[in-house]
């Protein structure tokens, strides 16, 4: 892994800021969360489109959710150095551009029709999530008592969960609803005639959500966020060398752990549509499968509120295991059982999922002090894990779509070992705090 990032993104206590003044600035960050949970799963029903579009292989179509989340490894430094510069406020304005450009860029991509031109902007709108998330998680852990932490990541992610809750539905209306790929039966050929006619379908879809970023970066760059200063967080140099993140056990093996439930969740989330629309799974159409993907992603929303109350009354890492022993079973049941069983378990895991991310995240925090934010740079970073979706992708042209997922309940099973004993803290320092 490349070296510590060292970002500004946790917020210092400033004059004139009340926790009030913080409930507000979470309130419009939640919208964040939302866009970026509602952009990434417009992807789920992307991928079956495009596969459909370019008569692409299971290997070629998650090759393009893997460009997505290499720009999670290659623009999190970046990000964290833009962060630096120009501050928090006008780095969350400039992401959201980006994420536009990479919108419109898309419906360039979706006339022409063009592949290569569709990889670079997806690779373009992650960027410009990536510059998002190194700034907007650390930051929401830190607002507040460190016990409650994982409380409240859990909550703000529900809003990451509505969003993608809400865009299988949109995807699949707009993008699937209207193609001759998406609401064909499974196997049918498509001419030439029809392809070029399905790409267009991409143009509306990605038009309103560059329409609806434009307005968020309007809003967010005249909202009266609270300064976000470094100077309690920067330890003096000489000081620093007395400290690594790797004497942190709950760091060390987290990066891996998030790292590799992201090859969780998003394998599960990219091959779900081509999975129940099997004849001997649920027999659906692109389109049916696509709005089944809402209770998915829904089960996610459900997780992450229940989560969020949960842990409130108990510890955090002990939750983490009991989920990750259901998303283990849920995922046996998958790759064995045939039918609307198998369907309806592969949706469940949704619900074991949700709390994942965001406790991970704030267990590889704790007790990192100072270090905090070169921590959740690392945290950041291992999102890219995503990108090794390749490898399911290859397993399900090797060895069958069903049994690809045996590659996902291995996942759940690190995640039990992180919870079990990875994530107990080592060398703890203070935790930093803004009330």
């Amino acid at each position: 892994m490349a070296a510590p990032i060292t970002t500004t993104t946790t917020p210092a206590a400033t004059p004139g800021h009340s926790g009030a003044g913080y409930g507000r600035a979470l309130t419009l960050l939640a919208s964040l969360f939302f866009m970026w949970g509602f952009i990434t799963v417009i992807n789920n029903t992307l991928l079956p489109h495009l596969r459909s579009v370019f008569d692409l292989t299971y290997t070629q179509t998650t090759a393009i959710e893997s460009v997505w989340f290499i720009a999670y490894f290659v623009a999190s430094i970046p990000s964290a150095k833009l962060i630096e510069r120009i501050g928090y406020q006008k780095s969350l304005v400039v992401g959201l551009l980006i994420m536009a450009a990479g919108s419109l860029g898309m419906m360039l991509a979706a006339s022409l029709p063009s592949y290569g031109v569709t990889l670079a902007m997806l690779f373009l709108i992650a960027c410009g999530i990536t510059l998002l998330q190194v700034a907007a998680n650390p930051y929401v852990a830190v607002v507040g008592k460190p016990e409650t932490a994982s409380s409240r990541l859990n909550l703000v992610q529900a809003m990451n969960s509505a969003g993608t809750m809400l865009a299988p539905l949109f995807g699949a209306y707009l993008i699937l609803g209207r193609s001759k790929g998406g609401t064909a039966e499974t196997g049918v050929v498509l001419t030439q005639a029809e392809r070029l006619a399905d790409a267009q379908s991409v143009i509306l879809p990605y038009g309103l959500v560059a329409v609806v970023l434009l307005v968020l970066a309007i809003v967010i760059a005249r909202f009266p966020l609270p300064a976000m200063g470094s100077a309690a967080l920067r330890m003096p140099k000489e000081e620093r060398k007395k400290h690594s993140l790797w004497a942190h056990r709950n760091l060390v093996f987290g990066v891996p752990a998030i790292f590799i439930y992201l090859i969780a969740e998003i394998g599960v989330a990219n091959l779900f549509v081509n999975f129940v629309s099997q004849p001997d799974i649920a027999n659906l159409t692109h389109e049916q499968a696509g709005r089944y993907l809402t209770f998915l992603w829904g089960g996610m929303m459900v997780g992450r509120f229940a989560g969020s109350a949960i842990m409130q009354r108990f510890d955090a890492a002990k939750v983490l295991a009991v989920f990750s022993i259901g998303a283990f079973i849920v995922m046996m049941v998958t790759v064995f059982a045939h039918g609307p069983v198998a369907m309806w378990s592969l949706i469940l895991v949704g619900l074991f999922h949700s709390i994942m991310f965001p406790t991970i995240f704030t267990l590889g925090i704790k007790g990192l002090g100072p270090l905090t934010e070169e921590g959740s740079g690392l945290l950041i970073m291992a999102i890219a894990g995503g990108a090794l979706v390749i490898a399911q992708g290859w397993l399900a042209d090797q060895y069958g779509l069903q049994m690809s997922f045996l590659l996902t309940a291995a996942c759940e099973l690190y995640v039990l070992f992180y919870a079990l004993w990875g994530s107990r803290p080592t060398q703890a320092l203070p935790d930093q705090q803004v009330d």
